[in-house]
């Protein structure tokens, strides 16, 4: 299975690029995001994969981070939600995006997609509502696994890893994956601290873990 590759940009179409791999042309389908996150032609790119198999048909899907490929491989586990639907859904909101809207039952949001209807919308966030738990906590993990997220059992002195010049902020998905993680571990069930830490997030979208975990806490304190 096709799992990443890295190539030159031959060019970018209205929802595929074609990365020359060794001489290999490679048509990879992505979301309006992945596409305008990418270089220009010529220059390299590297893209995590997904492919579809069918019997008339192998089409390959790419992602920026292993965290937008787990997206869309639970956005397509949804009935009704294929390839192209999860490309709009992700397109339009983006994995924190999907994951917030899930979280806190906002099928509005998923719905302002192309194509999707509130149906559809409905049924994505009321059969995965129960799963976005687990796909937020993997944020950090599957972040430090592609160096997108810097790990910190990792020495920076180290020579094979130097320090940067200035620390680099952590991203709003590490930082929800730590905050859900802490809050699970306070006991919490996975669902409320995922609608917690998603409403702390969507308050202040800058926000690092610490911040979000005391947000989160005051947003499941028992109301008076």
């Amino acid at each position: 299975m096709i799992g990443k590759l890295t190539g030159r940009v031959d060019y970018k179409a209205a929802d595929h690029v074609l990365l020359d791999v060794g001489g290999v042309g490679y048509t990879v389908h992505c979301s309006d995001r992945t596409l305008a996150a990418l270089p220009g032609p010529g220059q390299m790119a590297a893209v995590y994969t997904e492919l579809l198999v069918r019997e008339d048909l192998l089409q390959l899907f790419g992602f920026l981070t292993p965290y937008d490929r787990e997206w869309h491989r639970l956005l397509i586990s949804v009935q009704g939600v294929g390839s192209k639907a999860s490309m709009a859904i992700l397109g339009t909101l983006g994995s924190d995006g999907i994951a917030r809207a899930i979280a806190i039952g906002d099928w509005g949001a998923v719905k302002a997609a192309p194509g999707v209807g509130p149906k559809l919308a409905q049924r994505v966030v009321n059969e995965l509502k129960d799963k976005a738990p687990g796909i937020m906590a993997l944020g950090g993990t599957l972040g430090q696994a592609a160096g997108v997220i810097p790990d910190p059992l990792i020495d920076p002195d180290t020579p094979e890893r130097p320090t940067p010049a200035a620390p680099p902020k952590p991203s709003s998905g590490a930082a929800q994956a730590d905050a859900l993680s802490a809050l699970s571990n306070l006991g919490y069930a996975p669902s409320e601290a995922a609608r917690a830490v998603a409403e702390a997030a969507g308050n202040d979208p800058v926000a690092e873990a610490p911040a979000l975990i005391r947000a989160a806490l005051r947003l499941l304190a028992p109301k008076d």
